[in-house]
């Protein structure tokens, strides 16, 4: 058995002789000698006008035993286990500590202030259809965490990834398709990811674990120095030997509640921004370098939409209020490119108003969104948000998330300006077809938004609009 990299057309690509053939030709070998082929690894480098697919192969010659694509997990029976954890949280994170916690034979106790997929889809169509928001089950809250209704794409930047082939192993193993397994840029897409999420539940409860839904953490239950148990809202006490808090970036309460009970927190970094739409079609012309008169149905059929990963530096020492430390440089760059997706309304309560992006599977919506961010240092925050220490970062979210609000009109109906006139500085008297269903509204966001922001994200955009021409347009809306 051997691995090897072959690089094809897009049309050869999608034709398993013609991958064979490529393979056996660097092989030296008749293609009748290969007897056993699987995808490792595919990525489409669209960098040059010749666009190309490269296919990482195992091949098998002459009936040769083939390696399995993935091992399936091992899960223990933890039904009477000797240790168990309690995960506050049925994110991804919560549920891959409790399927971790299985293999290792320990009991997970998992609560989870949402609700389960089934309910979480009724309450997430009531956003857009009653302007009514649940704080505990919506786009954020609930079983599956911000992913289950927001895409779904496996990607991280991190470059303490950890066995990131164990977790696309794990998704595959219950339901998500084999292309998980290969593709560079895995997505799901969140049409599919719902009954994945369900899968695991079960197979959570299966082997002993605990899954408890609307139970929100009150305080945690601390015994010399080590926390050991939660108390519930409902003030119903849980132990463990050990707590995780598997909560996300949205449940402000726990942070304030961490905050005042003088529990050790340390600010980080993060990045803040807008969402940016264009129509699908001129983002395919741009990123595949493809003619607006051609017929490219074949193209996008072969590839899929094209996506796009973008990131410039940008000085920002004009734009802080006070003395910085150390390099005045900062990244502004692309996060959660949603090819023929939906922008969808992503606030955790009704005092604030925050949009992320998903794709369906299909990826088939005429539009094409994408988060535009910029790098925020601690440092960088406005001088009067200092005082609140290690939540300064939080507190000046919600005052963005506020101000989003204000200049909506309604709740989840949002602010948004054309591109070409956000980083020009000119009000849009109208706006383009939009896939935000609760509807946007004309609004200066260039003005409003804090400078630390909008700033590096106008020069940003121009250095996006110098590398692929075009892009910076007014037939886009932030």
């Amino acid at each position: 058995m051997q691995e090897l990299q072959v690089i094809l057309t897009p049309q050869q690509s999608v034709d398993t002789e013609a991958i064979k053939e490529a393979a056996a030709k660097l092989l030296g070998l008749p293609s009748k000698k290969i007897t056993g082929m699987n995808i490792i690894r595919r990525s489409v480098d669209a960098r040059q006008r010749q666009i190309r697919v490269l296919l990482t192969l195992q091949i098998g010659i002459d009936n040769e035993t083939m390696l399995p694509p993935y091992t399936p997990p091992t899960f223990q029976d933890v039904s009477d286990a000797k240790h168990q954890v309690v995960i506050v949280g049925a994110g991804p994170a919560g549920l891959f500590a409790a399927l971790t916690l299985l293999e290792h034979g320990i009991r997970p106790i998992i609560i989870e202030r949402g609700k389960d997929v089934s309910h979480r889809k009724i309450d997430i169509a009531s956003i857009c259809r009653n302007r009514l928001i649940s704080r505990s089950s919506n786009y954020c809250f609930g079983e599956g965490g911000a992913g289950t209704f927001s895409d779904g794409k496996l990607f991280s930047r991190s470059r303490k990834r950890g066995d990131m082939q164990r977790v696309m192993e794990l998704f595959h193993h219950f339901g998500a398709g084999k292309e998980v397994l290969y593709e560079t840029h895995a997505h799901i897409g969140s049409d599919h990811l719902p009954t994945i999420i369900q899968n695991i539940r079960q197979a959570i409860i299966k082997h002993g674990g605990i899954v408890r839904f609307s139970t929100a953490m009150k305080k945690l239950i601390i015994e010399n120095g080590r926390a050991t148990g939660i108390v519930t809202h409902l003030d119903e006490q849980i132990q463990g030997d050990a707590v995780i808090l598997a909560t996300g970036h949205s449940a402000h309460d726990i942070y304030e509640y961490l905050f005042r009970e003088g529990i050790t927190l340390e600010s980080k970094g993060f990045a803040m921004g807008v969402r940016v739409e264009h129509p699908q079609s001129l983002i395919d012309r741009l990123f595949y370098h493809l003619s607006p008169q051609a017929d490219n149905s074949q193209l996008i059929g072969q590839l899929g939409h094209a996506a796009y990963s973008l990131v410039t530096q940008v000085d920002v020492a004009s734009v802080i209020d006070h003395p910085l430390t150390g390099s005045t440089q900062r990244g502004v760059y692309s996060f959660c490119m949603c090819p023929g997706g939906h922008i969808v309304p992503a606030a955790s309560s009704s005092d604030g108003l925050v949009v992320n992006g998903m794709s369906a599977s299909h990826r088939n919506s005429p539009y094409a969104n994408s988060g535009i961010v910029v790098e925020i240092h601690p440092d960088d925050l406005p001088r009067n948000f200092h005082l609140y220490g290690p939540i300064a970062g939080l507190r000046f979210q919600q005052y963005v998330e506020r101000l989003a609000l204000e200049h909506g009109e309604r709740y989840a109906i949002a602010p948004a300006q054309r591109l070409s006139d956000f980083v020009d500085g000119r009000a849009s008297a109208t706006l383009p077809p939009c896939s935000y269903l609760p509807a946007i509204t004309p609004s200066r966001l260039d003005q409003w938004l804090p400078e630390q922001i909008s700033e590096p994200l106008r020069q940003g955009f121009r250095d996006f609009d110098k590398k692929h021409p075009g892009f910076l347009t007014n037939d886009a809306v932030v």
